[in-house]
């Protein structure tokens, strides 16, 4: 386990590089991971400007990209809004839900900015939850790794976001399997389909396993940046494709925030393939998706799942 998640990682090469793995994993995880009140990114939080670095100035500089081609609707200071819906530390809705617009105010990476190596913020109140990129970062950071030392083929997953390289055992492309998701049986592993890839990055998002109730109602884990409220859309779920996994684990985040026309539209713009699965259970895939799809037999060992 790493950063409370499960992990899986395969590459063909000097089996002592596996010590290097943890090594990147544990100094991303120093510098990124919300859940650790000693971590760079706990640290900022708590201060109106902090020094970084260049784990967090990559994250950081990513997010504001994804942010602008998403018209805001991907932003990784939503973190005082995670908690007040329940989903930060301790899982539990605080008093902050009641006060939705006051915590807005504060709430937006376009009021934070960076200075020869410091993060400003205009409010001192906001923090940073990097939660839904730190996972495909993580893979990339692996991925170098084995890259610069020598690895050519390899396949590292975390917490379901993968980035890949070369060929797998035996010589052919990886195969993914991608769950088919379900709100009615969210213990399915029902494959929606399999695909193939490269030298690539890839990403799933969904709300059909991480929700709780409230109310009588169910409160999907991804929350509008613009309403601060969790959001229901018409897409159950969102995988999409990009040349780096922190590239695709923040936009599949900004597909299942905007809904099915505004999903296609930040692909298109974005020049990313993708498949997006709709509440009637209807499927949207692009070009590039689509000649990647082969049939649904022999996939790799994990499925591709993240919520």
């Amino acid at each position: 386990m790493i950063w409370n998640t499960s992990y899986h990682i395969t590459f063909s090469g000097d089996p002592s590089l596996a010590d290097s793995v943890m090594r990147v994993l544990n100094e991303v995880g120093g510098s990124l991971n919300v859940f650790d009140s000693t971590s760079l990114v706990s640290r900022v939080n708590r201060l109106p400007e902090s020094e970084v670095d260049s784990h967090f100035i990559r994250v950081y500089e990513e997010s504001r990209k994804i942010n602008e081609a998403s018209g805001g609707m991907f932003d990784p200071t939503l973190s005082p809004l995670i908690t007040a819906w329940g989903f930060g530390k301790g899982h539990k809705i605080t008093p902050d839900t009641a006060a939705i617009d006051s915590v807005l105010k504060f709430v937006g990476i376009k009021k934070t900015f960076l200075d020869k190596g410091r993060i400003i913020k205009n409010d001192s109140r906001t923090q940073f939850n990097f939660s839904a990129i730190a996972k495909g970062y993580g893979c990339d950071m692996v991925a170098e790794m084995l890259e610069r030392n020598g690895v050519r083929d390899y396949l590292v997953e975390i917490g379901g976001e993968i980035a890949s390289g070369g060929n797998a055992p035996g010589g052919r492309r990886w195969r993914i399997s991608i769950d088919s998701p379900s709100e009615n049986n969210i213990n399915s592993k029902e494959s929606g389909a399999v695909i193939e890839i490269g030298n690539d990055g890839i990403a799933t998002s969904g709300n059909y396993r991480n929700f709780h109730t409230e109310g009588g109602k169910n409160l999907g884990h991804t929350i509008s940046p613009l309403s601060g409220r969790p959001v229901k859309t018409d897409i159950l779920s969102a995988t999409v494709i990009a040349p780096t996994c922190m590239e695709a684990d923040a936009v599949a985040t900004a597909c299942m925030a905007t809904g099915m026309e505004g999903a296609i539209s930040i692909l298109k713009r974005l020049n990313l393939d993708g498949m997006l699965i709709r509440e009637d259970s209807t499927v949207w895939h692009s070009e590039g998706f689509r000649k990647r799809l082969i049939s649904a037999e022999s996939s790799e060992p994990g499925r591709r799942d993240r919520n």
